[in-house]
C-alpha cells in the first residue's frame, strides 16, 4: 500500500505537505504512510483513493491485507483462522445479498434496453436539444421548491437576461444558479471525477450563491425542521461526520450497484442528512443526475406538478421513516425511463 500511495502522489505532482493539507492531517503522517511505519484509517484510505485517483477497491484490499498481516500475521494459527473466516465471510455474503423486487428488476431491464439504444445513436445528440431539456430541468427542480416562474419566464431570465415583473430576486437567482450548477455537473461528468466532498459543496455553493452567501457551500450550524416529514435530520455537530460516512458509502458501493439504484440512494441519503440550511433538495437531485450522466444516462427530470411532487415526497418519507427505499428507487427509475423515452423520441429514434 505504501508504494501505491507514494507513486500516486508523485504522479499527481503533489508534495507530502500539499497532500497532508488536502487530507487535513500532519505532514509527518503522509511520510509514515509512505514508509509503511503507520497505517491510515479507513476514512483516510477513502480520501486518499479519491484525492490521488487510486482505484478504491485496489487500495482497500491492500489496506485490509496489511491490517490482517499486522494483527495476526505472526500467529501460528493465522492460516487456519483465515480459512475459517473465509468460509464464514462467504456464507454471510451469500445470505445477505440484497435481491431486487420483480418490479424493480423489470424496470431496470427496460431502462438498460433504452440506454443501449441511446448509446447507438449518440451521434444525433444536439446542443439545442440538451439546452432545452436542461432548461426544463431547471424549471421543474425550482418549481418543486416553490419557485413560481413559468417555463417561458425561466427561459427569458436564463437565456435573454431579462427581469420578470412580479417575481422576486430570489426566484431570478434560483433560475440562473441552477442552470450554472447543471453546467458544473456536466464538466465533472467530462472529467469523470469521483464524487467527493469538494464537488458536493461546490454544487451547493452554486445553488445558494447570492441568495444565502454566508451559507453557500457550508454545512448548517443550526437544527432545522423538515416540513411534512416525520424525519428529523442530524444534529449540526453530526453533519460533517455523516457526510464523511455518506461519501465512504459511495466509494464502497459505486461499482457494486446498478447506476439507477446508486443515484437514487445518493439522493435519498443526502436529503436525509439534510446537511445545508437551504438548497438540500436541488443539491440532492443534482448529485443524483451527476451520477446518472457519468454512467451515460440522461437527466432524470422530476416534475414539479402536484401529483408528481406528492409521490416524490411520499416515497422519500417512506424511505426516511420506515427504512424502506424500494418505492423511492422505483420512483426514480420510472422518471429516468420516461426521460430516456422522451429523449429518444425527440431525436427521432
Amino acid at each position: 500500500m505504501k508504494t501505491l500511495i507514494k507513486n500516486a502522489r508523485e504522479q499527481k505532482g503533489l508534495k507530502t505537505r500539499e497532500l497532508a493539507q488536502l487530507l487535513g492531517i500532519d505532514q509527518a503522517l503522509i511520510s509514515k504512510f509512505e514508509s509503511g511505519t503507520r497505517k491510515p484509517t479507513k476514512e483516510q484510505v477513502v480520501k486518499l483513493a479519491s484525492l490521488l485517483e487510486i482505484d478504491y477497491e485496489t487500495l482497500m484490499v491492500a489496506w485490509l491485507k496489511e491490517k490482517i498481516l499486522y494483527e495476526i500475521g505472526q500467529d501460528e494459527f493465522a492460516l487456519k483462522a483465515l480459512q475459517v473466516a473465509e468460509e464464514e465471510i462467504r456464507y454471510v455474503a451469500k445470505n445477505n445479498t440484497n435481491t431486487l423486487s420483480k418490479s424493480l428488476e423489470t424496470l431496470l431491464a427496460q431502462i438498460d434496453v433504452l440506454k443501449a439504444k441511446l448509446d447507438r445513436v449518440r451521434q444525433f445528440d444536439s446542443y439545442r436539444i440538451s439546452q432545452a431539456l436542461e432548461l426544463e430541468y431547471t424549471f421543474e427542480s425550482n418549481r418543486i421548491e416553490g419557485n413560481t416562474m413559468t417555463l417561458r419566464e425561466t427561459d427569458l431570465v436564463i437565456n435573454e437576461g431579462l427581469t420578470i415583473s412580479g417575481k422576486s430576486m430570489r426566484e431570478h437567482l434560483e433560475a440562473i444558479n441552477h442552470q450554472e450548477a447543471i453546467a458544473f455537473i456536466k464538466e465533472l461528468m467530462k472529467k469523470n471525477t469521483s464524487l467527493n466532498e469538494r464537488e458536493v459543496l461546490s454544487i451547493h455553493n452554486l445553488i445558494l450563491r447570492g441568495i444565502h452567501p454566508e451559507d453557500a457551500g457550508r454545512y448548517r450550524k443550526v437544527q432545522v425542521m423538515i416540513k411534512g416529514s416525520g424525519h428529523t435530520p442530524s444534529q449540526p455537530f453530526l453533519v460533517a461526520k455523516e457526510m464523511e460516512d455518506y461519501l465512504i458509502w459511495y466509494e464502497t458501493n459505486k461499482n457494486k450497484l446498478h447506476p439507477i439504484i446508486l443515484a437514487a440512494e445518493m439522493h435519498e441519503r443526502l436529503v436525509t442528512i439534510h446537511p445545508f440550511i437551504d438548497g438540500n433538495g436541488r443539491t440532492s437531485r443534482l448529485v443524483m443526475n451527476l451520477i446518472l450522466l457519468q454512467h451515460g444516462y440522461v437527466i432524470a427530470n422530476i416534475k414539479g406538478d402536484y401529483d408528481t411532487r406528492m409521490r416524490y415526497y411520499q416515497t422519500l418519507e417512506t424511505a426516511q421513516t420506515q427504512n424502506n427505499k424500494e418505492d423511492f428507487i422505483l420512483f426514480v427509475a420510472q422518471i429516468e425511463k420516461e426521460s430516456l423515452e422522451r429523449y429518444l423520441a425527440i431525436i427521432g429514434q
